[in-house]
């Protein structure tokens, strides 16, 4: 694994939809404490709305992944309706959504997508239908698996560690040995694997994180979330000092997702300094979007206080990732 550059995603499931080329955004650093609940809830709910329905498809999609993230079935009718979106991605998403969130009223939906053109939907639907009930709906992952596109493996990799079926073990570990599965392929396995909760891929996820290459470290460090282990949470711990201010933000986010909130002066840091001393609008852009999606995980006063700057950025994926946060934020770890 030898990528050099930091690209960061910010709904993993498609493996294609990146933050990049956003629109320039004020910094966070300025802070409005006070504001009620019940307004930034309002906010939030237009942002996400508004993304749904919106020109881009990146951004439907990431749209559809805040809305499941946060469980907020108010977004369950324009999550339906995008099961039919033209996009690939955006039909995934959707289908993943329905999953996640276990909308049983969506089954016929759902059913129709597995007669989808594109295998990589077809796969969510599958896995879709078996978070509702289906035991059969995972044979599409367990199929696509073994695909010689190497989209649908790492959608498929995706999925069976989402699905918490702890059979589909061997076949993860397959992927990552596997000769003719990329980079992608493997990444996905190694974060499969560990959020099926076997720890034997500890020792792989410890040279990801001490990697000397960002994005490696920062897999790794998402995989160590998903792990969740005592073990695992003291490596978090030794990354909140990493040279590299993206590897300490999600660390700091890994760590709140765990319950631990060591990372609070991590994302108020960056937020407040780091953000201002970035080189470039599309640096401050993703440090925002990246600050705002570990206050979600940590959801502290000391984090979400940032939340009412963050949600009149003029970028999208700020805005959506800070609205992501706010629902989050309300709801009990």
């Amino acid at each position: 694994m030898t990528k050099k550059t930091i690209c960061i995603t910010f709904i993993i499931v498609s493996a294609v939809i990146q933050l990049c080329g956003c629109n320039p955004s004020v910094s966070a650093g300025k802070v409005e404490p006070g504001i009620p609940d019940d307004v930034l809830k309002a906010q939030a709910t237009r942002i996400i709305q508004q993304a749904l329905a919106g020109g881009d498809p990146q951004v439907r999609a990431n749209a559809i992944e805040a809305a499941a993230a946060t469980n907020q079935t108010q977004f369950l009718p324009e999550v339906k309706r995008l099961l039919r979106d033209e996009f690939v991605p955006v039909r995934f998403a959707a289908a993943v959504a329905i999953g996640d969130i276990r909308d049983k009223s969506a089954r016929q939906d759902i059913t129709q997508l597995l007669k989808d053109n594109d295998e990589n939907v077809k796969i969510a639907a599958g896995y879709a239908l078996y978070r509702i009930g289906s035991a059969g709906g995972l044979s599409f992952a367990l199929k696509g698996i073994k695909s010689s596109d190497q989209q649908v493996r790492a959608n498929a990799v995706f999925l069976l560690g989402k699905s918490g079926d702890k059979n589909a073990l061997p076949l993860l570990y397959q992927a990552i040995r596997g000769e003719d599965s990329d980079e992608k392929v493997q990444l996905n396995a190694v974060e499969a694997i560990a959020r099926l909760g076997d720890e034997a891929i500890l020792d792989k996820l410890w040279a990801m994180v001490y990697s000397g290459y960002a994005e490696d470290k920062i897999s790794g460090i998402r995989a160590i979330g998903e792990l969740g282990t005592p073990k695992a949470r003291d490596i978090l711990m030794t990354k909140l000092d990493d040279d590299i201010v993206e590897v300490r933000l999600i660390a700091a986010g890994q760590l709140g997702s765990l319950g631990d909130t060591a990372g609070e002066k991590v994302v108020e840091d960056v937020l407040t300094r780091g953000v201002a001393e970035a080189s470039d609008q599309e640096s401050r852009d993703r440090l925002n979007m990246m600050g705002a999606l570990a206050i979600g995980q940590i959801k502290t006063q000391g984090v979400k206080k940032f939340l009412p700057e963050l949600l009149k950025s003029e970028s999208e994926v700020v805005r959506l990732a800070a609205a992501k946060a706010v629902f989050q934020c309300s709801s009990p770890r």
